[in-house]
């Protein structure tokens, strides 16, 4: 086996549960925010003005108690000093709206930028990489992860940014208003902070495992309400009602450890942050007695000191914010650079125009990654010419599907090769085969959409009347009319509004729509009543004359009239000719019919 050979075969990687927490992985949030330059400036220069704003007001409280108050019972005196007050409030409420409106504008682009970015990157990966990671995984990331980027960009960012201009600029204020008390609270800030930021850690560690408590209920709910049939039909309820109730008192039990450690941690809060408050400030009246300070500077003092201590409060806060953020930034960095193993060459060879329609399996080997000790396809070889049907049967497990997926290059084999109107796939643009190609699988794929939308998904331009033909030609006319608003009816959740046989039929009209040269069907009339399947059949066959196609057969009844049949087994052609010519053999396509045709008689 080449190198190559084992880089394409090698199991898709998988997600990790819990990328490391670094402040670097944020950087991945700043390409999608770096591109709005204009409306990132607008937000820092709001934020800078309503860091000045803040840091005046106390400037402004020592004006009014030092100068205004110096007159007396002359109000006019203090007038000019509270008119400069209102000044720098009307400023900071305008700076404020303006940081909170641009913070938010990026917050929101830079979410959604980072959503397109990631569910365009998932569209090139192959369908093997989502076996290994599940899509209910991938889809909380698209949302809940990237909303805690939302929240960090839009307020904790900013909120770190205000409360260290803030914090900055005050203790150098106050360094200049009372140097020697300064220097007290600095030293004091850490006694009163290392303790609580020792607390606030546990408080967040239980709070991470109130959540992941939380989720298990949610992951429970949506389970059994999505299986609510399975569960009534078996009688279930009472076993549902335990487990939920288990899960909710797991919640409760977590969260009363966290109550508790918060009620402790506020006791020490205020405690802590008081005492010093109330020592510090023993000392300042000390001062103002002395005449070392005025009245004016100490009254700026406790504001001042107020702003700084709960700014570095809040920096720690947001620290834990931003860690949580990084990690998010991680999982979703993941899913940006994920990198598709299969792609078009950088020189891709065109398929021949008008299409042939010819296939070719060329000793081809194949092993899942997911199951790399079993071989899908030994040594397959198989030449089907323009124009051709040919019925794949045999049991599961055969290979029958893998022959679609291979077809359709959702992978590539390990050994031989696999060509499209004599063009190897792996030489040709993925995009380009799979456009000659349309499929009718055995389970139904429908979206959360309109009947028209679900029909034209194999054709998006095609008009109303191709679609009315397609729906006619699949047996799908008279039930879509009867629908409340025909086309624009919306078909529910995986076409929930519609039984079994009518998804089928939409499904047979899309690939009837997609009018392509090569069709490639799987038991596509499994779904369908008896006179369903008889007229489906019927369309369906026209459809094949000038068609090249492939068809699964697990019924074999739906076969029995093809020139072509090729038995498969363990990945290898095992019988090849016509119904009788195989029942004649007395090999495993006669017994298959055997067993069948003895059960439906």
């Amino acid at each position: 086996m080449t190198i190559m050979a084992e880089i394409e075969t090698a199991p898709p990687a998988k997600l990790t549960a819990a990328p490391e927490r670094k402040l670097s992985n944020l950087a991945i949030v700043w390409r999608f925010t770096a591109p709005y330059k204009g409306r990132l400036a607008l937000a820092l220069i709001s934020l800078l003005i309503a860091a000045g704003a803040t840091m005046s007001i106390p400037f402004t409280f020592r004006l009014v108690v030092d100068r205004g108050f110096a007159g007396g019972n002359d109000t006019a005196a203090i007038r000019p000093y509270f008119e400069m007050l209102l000044v720098v409030v009307g400023v900071l409420a305008v700076a404020t709206a303006g940081r909170f409106y641009f913070v938010s504008w990026l917050a929101e682009r830079t979410t959604a930028d980072m959503r397109v970015a990631v569910h365009d990157n998932l569209l090139r990966l192959p369908p093997k990489w989502f076996e290994v990671n599940r899509p209910s995984e991938i889809a909380s990331r698209l949302t809940s992860d990237t909303a805690i980027v939302e929240q960090v960009v839009g307020s904790t960012i900013s909120i770190a940014l205000r409360n260290f201009l803030v914090g900055v600029l005050g203790v150098i204020y106050l360094f200049v208003l009372a140097p020697r008390i300064a220097l007290f609270l600095i030293i004091g800030i850490p006694l009163v902070v290392l303790p609580i930021l020792w607390l606030g850690g546990k408080v967040r560690n239980l709070s991470r495992s109130t959540q992941d408590r939380i989720a298990d209920v949610g992951s429970m709910v949506s389970e059994t309400l999505g299986a609510m049939r399975i569960v009534q039909a078996f009688g279930q309820e009472q076993r549902e009602r335990s487990r939920f109730r288990d899960a909710v008192e797991a919640v409760f039990a977590t969260s009363k450890r966290r109550f508790a450690l918060r009620a402790v941690m506020t006791a020490c809060v205020i405690a802590l942050l008081f005492g010093a408050i109330t020592l510090i400030m023993w000392d300042a009246v000390a001062g103002v007695a002395s005449g070392r300070i005025t009245g004016g500077e100490i009254t700026a003092f406790v504001l001042t000191a107020g702003l700084v201590t709960g700014s570095f409060a809040a920096l720690i806060e947001v620290y834990g914010d931003l860690l949580r953020a990084s990690g998010a930034a991680a999982r979703m960095a993941e899913l940006l650079v994920e990198q598709p193993d299969i792609a078009a060459p950088a020189n891709p060879v065109p398929l021949p125009s008008p299409p042939l329609g010819e296939i070719a399996f060329d000793h081809v080997t194949f092993h899942y990654p997911t199951r790399p000790e079993v071989a899908a396809l030994r040594d397959f070889t198989l030449h089907v010419e323009s124009g051709e049907t040919v019925a794949l049967v045999g049991p599961s497990g055969a290979g029958k599907s893998t022959l679609f997926a291979l077809l359709q290059r959702f992978y590539d084999p390990e050994s031989g090769t696999v060509s499209l109107d004599r063009v190897p796939l792996a030489s040709a643009d993925p995009a380009a085969t799979r456009a000659r190609i349309a499929m009718v699988p055995q389970e139904t794929v429908m979206f959360a959409a309109s009947a028209r939308d679900n029909l034209r998904y194999g054709k998006w331009e095609a008009s109303d009347d191709e679609i009315w033909r397609a729906a006619e030609a699949a047996n799908a006319a008279d039930f879509l009319r009867a629908l409340p608003d025909g086309l624009d009816t919306f078909l529910g959740e995986g076409g929930a509004r519609l039984s079994g046989g009518q998804r089928q039929r939409i499904a047979i009209a899309r690939a009837l729509l997609r009018d392509a040269p090569i069709l490639l069907l799987d038991e596509a009339t499994s779904a369908l009543d008896a006179e369903s399947e008889r007229l489906v059949q019927d369309a369906l066959e026209r459809l094949m004359a000038n068609r090249t196609t492939l068809v699964i057969a697990h019924r074999l009844a739906t076969v029995r009239a093809a020139k072509r049949i090729v038995v498969m087994d363990e990945g290898r052609i095992v019988e090849t000719g016509t119904h009788g010519e195989l029942t004649a053999l007395g090999g495993l396509y006669s017994r298959l019919a055997s067993l069948q045709f003895n059960e439906a008689g």
